[in-house]
């Protein structure tokens, strides 16, 4: 149970009538006129029961809100800490869950409604997965704020698309050279953000991802610039392409009909086993004193250096492999899309997979899979909702911030545990 004061319930009423008076204001000239291709040219078209359904929305929204955060609790501090063993039976149930997500995962190309579009929907999502995980050892472990990470998202996929079309190597020669690149590149970033922590180390992050996407747009001898490369290869299995023809391909030596979805559910697969390589490293290298210096560094650096611990060692081995990881991703979308550009590895791409790290919950593997899962599934539902499609996704993102602003699965087991003598 909960108590309202009823003082407080004018002002509540008060501050949702000015949010929804704002947005009023600026949902009319957004939303409420917007303009169309006529034949005499454009032409207003106004839109204002779009405009009531948002501002009725807000309104009501902010008023849930504004009850919630004001409310009164009456319960007793035992009732509270009763539930507990509530939060510890619902971590003993995630234990049986990630084995059954992990199944349902390797069986998905398999079932009845594994069309086309799931298929694709699932590999977009499992590349988000695999980035918010090697971001996670940047931002999670290391506690090293980095806005730049779609730069070596970008490094990764240019230097697949480069190699591949101008020394004709396969995709399995450029997976660990791509990942090479964007490893060398955070060192490089590493070495000029020694000193710098929190707020500077974001603006300077920030700015290496700007200055990687100019290069890419500005240098068209090489890079292409804004035409971006096309005509990318695509990967084989163990040399068997994924194309029409009876002889030397996948569907002719396994005696089977010729279908799209074959290539399909191979980039499912690979991006699962790159996914499930980044965790797998990612969780046995916490467990190694680098992971443990990546944790000590996040708490407290002067403690750090009081115990010995080297600080610059410590980022460049964060910064190293969380950007290798972000290499590799990048080398699969290379060649799942066949094309890239300067255009794919925007600002906002950072952005997305920063806010899939800390809704996740900071550290959290589980929770970078199931903010990946809500933020990039969840807006693939909402993509008929066209124009609305990025508010679709903004209200996830206050919805989990509002609901869980510590991140979905902020709770984690600790990295190692002292045992007592003498203690249960």
């Amino acid at each position: 149970m909960s108590v309202l004061k009823p003082k407080n319930l004018n002002a509540i009423l008060k501050d949702s009538f000015i949010i929804g008076l704002i947005t009023l204001v600026l949902a009319v000239p957004i939303v409420g006129l917007p303009t169309i291709n006529a034949t005499e040219g454009l032409k207003i078209e106004p839109r204002w029961s779009v405009v009531i359904l948002m501002v009725l929305g807000v309104f009501l929204g902010r008023l849930l809100l504004n009850l919630w955060w004001h409310r009164e609790p009456t319960l007793s501090s035992s009732i509270i800490i009763q539930n507990i063993p509530l939060l510890q039976s619902l971590q003993q149930l995630l234990k049986f869950i990630l084995p059954i997500g992990l199944i349902f995962a390797l069986i998905l190309p398999t079932m009845p409604f594994a069309s086309r579009y799931v298929m694709d929907v699932a590999i977009l999502v499992i590349t988000y997965i695999m980035l918010g995980w090697g971001l996670n050892i940047v931002v999670g472990l290391a506690g090293l704020l980095d806005l730049g990470y779609v730069a070596f998202y970008a490094i990764g996929a240019y230097s697949y698309a480069l190699l591949a079309n101008y020394f004709d190597w396969s995709f399995w020669i450029c997976l660990p050279m791509a990942g090479v690149f964007a490893g060398i590149s955070g060192i490089l970033l590493g070495f000029p953000v020694l000193r710098l922590r929190g707020d500077y180390l974001a603006i300077v992050t920030l700015g290496f991802g700007e200055i990687i996407r100019v290069i890419l747009l500005n240098w068209y001898e090489f890079t292409g610039g804004p035409d971006g490369i096309s005509g990318i290869p695509r990967p084989s299995f163990f040399g068997l392409e994924f194309k029409r023809n009876s002889e030397g391909t996948f569907s002719g030596f396994f005696g089977l009909d010729y279908s799209s979805m074959h290539r399909i559910i191979f980039l499912y697969y690979l991006i699962l086993a790159l996914a499930l390589l980044t965790n797998f490293v990612t969780l046995r290298l916490r467990k190694l004193p680098v992971g443990r210096a990546w944790e000590a560094l996040r708490e407290d650096e002067i403690a750090c250096r009081s115990l010995g611990i080297n600080p610059t060692n410590t980022k460049l081995t964060a910064f190293a492999i969380g950007a290798t990881f972000g290499g590799l991703a990048g080398s699969f979308f290379a060649t799942r899309q066949g094309f890239i550009s300067p255009e794919s590895f925007t600002f906002i791409e950072s952005a997305v997979i920063l806010a899939i790290v800390v809704l996740g919950g900071m550290g959290s593997q589980i929770g970078v899979v199931l903010a990946s899962v809500v933020l990039i599934g969840g807006t693939e539902l909402f993509r008929e909702l066209e124009e609305y499609r990025m508010l679709a996704f903004g209200a996830l993102m206050v919805g989990i911030m509002v609901w869980k602003p510590r991140g979905l699965l902020a709770n984690r087991e600790p990295t190692i545990r002292i045992k007592v003598e003498g203690s249960s």
